[in-house]
């Protein structure tokens, strides 16, 4: 399975910015996929997941503000992000599992770098 994440760049805060995530060698309909984040020196952190048929699962810290979706004849998935602040500044990486269901990500995607300006 190969992931490609595109969209990241430097925003003010309070902008939005999408990312996608394109997908390669695996039915992509019948994946969990899901976005997670990192800071260096931090844990990388789960962001949000949506599965096959659609049912969604946001962090704590992004919700009412992103929303996962999919396009499942692309094999794309997106994340949009609004009302960015500074702290949801890191490397966003796309993710993907071996099963329709949620639960831990079996691959990753190289990784967008997102920067909210103050």
């Amino acid at each position: 399975v190969q992931l490609q994440a595109s969209g990241g760049g430097l925003v003010r805060a309070g902008g939005p910015l999408r990312l996608s995530c394109a997908t390669s060698g695996r039915t992509f309909s019948s994946s969990y996929m899901g976005w997670s984040r990192q800071n260096p020196g931090k844990e990388r952190e789960f962001v949000a997941g949506i599965t096959w048929t659609g049912g969604t699962f946001y962090a704590d810290s992004v919700k009412g503000r992103f929303t996962i979706s999919r396009d499942n004849a692309k094999g794309t998935a997106y994340l949009q992000m609004n009302s960015l602040k500074p702290e949801d500044t890191a490397v966003y990486y796309c993710a993907a599992r071996n099963s329709r269901y949620s639960g831990p990500f079996d691959y990753w995607g190289q990784g967008t770098q997102v920067t909210v300006s103050s």
